[in-house]
């Protein structure tokens, strides 16, 4: 009898766990779902969380976590982001895809240098400005062209230049670099295309080029899933790089094919009718 009693206790034990994986739709940040989320016992033990696209309106006490480091949030309902005020080590947050209007609490997040608010609500630079005194901000995003993400702020043409003189230090903007030229790599590439460009004109006409052929085989870049939450984050932001990626490369081999068309038709002689 005693066995028995015991059996049931354990299963008791573990019912909030199997409800909780059971439903998918958690409301609310517990640390139920914490634990179970990073397998850790203690939530000042935690470093890194993923609760992407989970229903959740309420972070509850994820602000207990005061050693994170990561957080990924996006895809969910939040809109008061009170509890994260607390987490003063955390270095990259996700907050795309919700309806956040307010990033005031987050203003005593020292150590943030990555923040993504695409897909939200934030509808001036005057929301943005409480965040000022985050010097160790690089990176900021508040339109992601691959998912359609933006914000009503990015409707002010002017809002890349504010964020600039809001946070001096910043890397980049929307997912695009903003020191210098964008960086050498960049130069190179712009150096290498203008010396293709140059080589490919011939007495006025764009001269044929040789088939090229890719440079890896098909499924080179493809990645294979992992069990491991940082491995599979560290996935889905490449993943994310190479559809930004895809979507520059379009665009390009549109603007080239319309340049090439200009420059033929420019080339053409004129014919005059008599």
């Amino acid at each position: 009898m005693l066995i028995k009693q015991d059996r049931l206790i354990t299963l008791t034990a573990s019912l909030p766990f199997i409800l909780c994986f059971a439903d998918r739709d958690f409301t609310k940040i517990t640390p139920v779902l914490l634990k179970s989320t990073a397998g850790e016992f203690e939530l000042e033990s935690i470093l890194f969380l993923k609760l992407r696209n989970l229903g959740i309106f309420d972070l509850g006490c994820v602000g207990e976590c005061k050693s994170l480091e990561r957080l990924d949030l996006s895809g969910n309902n939040i809109t008061n982001l009170t509890p994260l005020a607390s987490l003063r080590l955390l270095l990259v947050l996700n907050l795309s895809s919700n309806r956040i209007s307010n990033l005031e609490p987050i203003s005593n997040c020292d150590s943030l240098q990555s923040l993504n608010v695409a897909g939200n609500l934030i509808s001036s630079i005057d929301n943005l400005k409480c965040l000022q005194s985050l010097r160790q901000m690089e990176s900021i995003r508040l339109k992601d062209n691959t998912y359609n993400y933006t914000n009503p702020v990015c409707k002010n043409s002017s809002y890349r230049n504010i964020l600039l003189e809001i946070f001096p230090n910043l890397k980049a903007v929307d997912g695009e670099r903003v020191v210098g030229q964008g960086s050498d790599l960049y130069q190179l590439c712009k150096d290498i295309d203008d010396t293709i460009k140059a080589g490919m004109l011939k007495n006025g006409q764009i001269q044929e080029l040789p088939e090229c052929k890719p440079w890896v085989e098909d499924g080179f870049w493809e990645i294979k899933r992992s069990n491991n939450a940082i491995i599979e984050e560290a996935c889905k932001q490449f993943n994310d790089i190479l559809s930004e990626c895809r979507l520059l490369n379009h665009k390009a081999a549109h603007v080239i094919t319309q340049t090439e068309r200009t420059l033929s038709s420019s080339a053409q002689p004129k014919q005059y009718t008599v």
